[in-house]
């Protein structure tokens, strides 16, 4: 088989965020290498709760994801991490997760750009993931129809390809986000990232993997 790159992240990860420069740096210099991301349901209670649960913890966390990544989370999202009380939103992770696999259908060499456009609506321009809208503006750039990809969003069929993905994520042993696995066979894995990792190291951990595959 060929070589396989999972890339394990979650929409509400704010790692994640920082990290998909990085890979789509790394979907660039490796054009030829497929590339899965999956899904990891890191945010999934079972009756909503409130970002005021994790706001607090987010306002200082925030700082250090933009201080070792470079990356700038928006105004429109701080301001529901800064003024909770006066929020509506409820995160839950299984929505976007569910977009990402109606995504996948349909441009399966753009995955890392779309998985990036979910981070970026959210903590950048603030934008509820769990709001059937807030999906409206991708599918103008990705020109995909709007009332197909709804008509999924909403089903049972593409609930239960995001729930296989948390299951997958669980069986691949990631407990925390992002997380790089370069599949070599049906039972071998290369762990080449767990956690933020710059694209110098990730490269370079990617290019010696595939090297000890024979598939440089």
């Amino acid at each position: 088989m060929k070589p396989i790159l999972f890339y394990c992240y979650d929409a509400y990860c704010g790692w994640c965020y920082g990290f998909s420069p990085v890979m789509k740096q790394i979907a660039d210099a490796f054009p030829d290498l497929q590339i899965e991301v999956l899904s990891g349901g890191m945010v999934l209670p079972e009756s909503p709760v409130h970002i005021s649960a994790t706001s607090s913890y987010i306002q200082s966390a925030y700082k250090t994801v933009e201080e070792y990544s470079g990356v700038t989370f928006g105004p429109d999202y701080l301001w529901h991490i800064n003024n909770p009380d006066l929020s509506d939103w409820f995160p839950h992770s299984e929505k976007p997760a569910i977009a990402l696999c109606v995504f996948k259908e349909i441009y399966p060499d753009k995955q890392v750009a779309f998985a990036a456009d979910l981070q970026y609506a959210l903590h950048f321009e603030g934008r509820d993931l769990t709001d059937n809208e807030t999906y409206r503006h991708l599918l103008e750039k990705y020109s995909i129809d709007a009332d197909s990809f709804y008509e999924k969003l909403n089903s049972e069929e593409y609930q239960e390809k995001a729930k296989y993905e948390f299951a997958l994520v669980k069986q691949l042993q990631v407990t925390g986000f992002p997380c790089v696995l370069l599949q070599e066979s049906a039972t071998k894995f290369h762990l080449l990232a767990r956690g933020y990792t710059p694209y110098a190291d990730l490269k370079s951990r990617l290019e010696r993997a595939l090297e000890t595959i024979g598939q440089s």
